[in-house]
């Protein structure tokens, strides 16, 4: 039994091949970063024509690499929800149309809860229940993951996802985009205690998320109160400073928040997931917190942090229940619990 997913809900256009036994056979991601880079940021209407360009030859490129013909595919499944509504078209789209030329099931997955079956696909065993953490361009949650299929939202960023708080941080120290990666990179050679920053919910029992304020005091620390200042006047240990205690600044809420979702939910697992993953800094300081807290800790490999296909095998287990979706399926921009 073989499936076909495909993504398409940001600036990755994307398209896996995988078996009802979660073998992966093939990944396939095109990246649009070199389209938004000198626009510091993703262009929805960009993204869009970029997706209807790429996602066929992906498709074919994926089923090349997994030795599939589409003859032989029995289910198509796509993230539907949530996304940018343009780009979430281009590949809903498309699924529909395949699934309905080769009379197969269609099957919608959530892209933000995909991102915690990433870690179930990589830990190549079962993870449920746990608490998941799923920190990305455009999100910061905390789940109750009861089953593969039973999210409870515990709590969310109430402005800023910590993603893009990197991308907007990393514009305001003039390092580039994506951001993410570039701060890492900064960061790395910087001191993160120089500059004390806020830490939004730090302490309270709320298990939600606030970067904007975080944000602001970057801004300030690198243009003045006044904002007369430029990032090009920026010394370069002052920058490598300020990225590293920004870059600190996100990882302790994240950490903290999510121990106090272990603590409160009485679980012994924590599944991370969303391109934020991907950094080193939170991924040690995870490691740390479970240790002390005895819980198990499931990040997947980077190429299955970042937006990709594979992660919609979460579809599988829709297939064993027979949940498809149907034929007028329609893409979603907001992420609805």
């Amino acid at each position: 039994m073989y499936f076909l997913a495909i993504e398409s809900s940001c600036d990755e256009t994307a398209a896996a091949v995988f078996t009802e036994q979660l073998s992966i056979l093939s990944n396939v991601v095109a990246s649009q970063t070199d389209l938004h880079a000198r626009f510091g940021g993703v262009v929805p209407e960009v993204a869009a024509r970029a997706h209807l360009q790429r996602l066929l030859p992906v498709i074919d490129e994926a089923l090349e690499q997994a030795d599939v013909k589409l003859a032989q595919i029995g289910c198509v499944a796509v993230h539907n929800s949530p996304g940018l509504v343009g780009a979430l078209l281009v590949g809903v789209s498309c699924a529909k149309m395949l699934a309905l030329a080769l009379n197969v099931p269609l099957i919608n997955v959530n892209h933000i809860e995909a991102h915690i079956y990433a870690c179930r696909l990589a830990a190549s065993k079962d993870i449920f229940p746990c608490v998941g953490l799923v920190v990305s361009g455009g999100h910061t949650n905390l789940f109750h993951c009861r089953t593969p299929l039973e999210f409870e939202l515990l709590g969310a960023t109430i402005d800023d996802a910590a993603g893009e708080a990197f991308d907007k941080v990393a514009s305001i120290l003039g390092l580039g985009f994506p951001g993410g990666p570039a701060v890492e990179r900064e960061a790395a050679v910087g001191n993160p205690l120089a500059i004390r920053f806020p830490r939004s919910f730090l302490h309270d029992e709320r298990l939600d998320f606030s970067f904007s304020g975080l944000k602001t005091a970057v801004l300030y620390a690198v243009r003045g109160k006044d904002l007369s200042r430029t990032s090009a006047a920026l010394e370069p240990n002052r920058r490598a400073d300020i990225a590293a205690s920004f870059q600190q600044a996100v990882v302790d809420v994240l950490v903290a928040k999510s121990r106090q979702a272990l603590l409160r939910t009485d679980l012994g697992r924590l599944a991370v997931g969303g391109g934020v993953a991907a950094n080193q800094c939170l991924r040690a300081a995870l490691e740390k917190m479970v240790a002390v807290e005895k819980a198990e800790l499931f990040i997947p490999p980077f190429k299955l942090c970042t937006d990709n296909a594979a992660m919609a095998a979460m579809a599988v287990e829709k297939w064993r229940l027979k949940q498809w979706a149907p034929p007028d399926l329609d893409a979603v921009p907001a992420y609805n619990p």
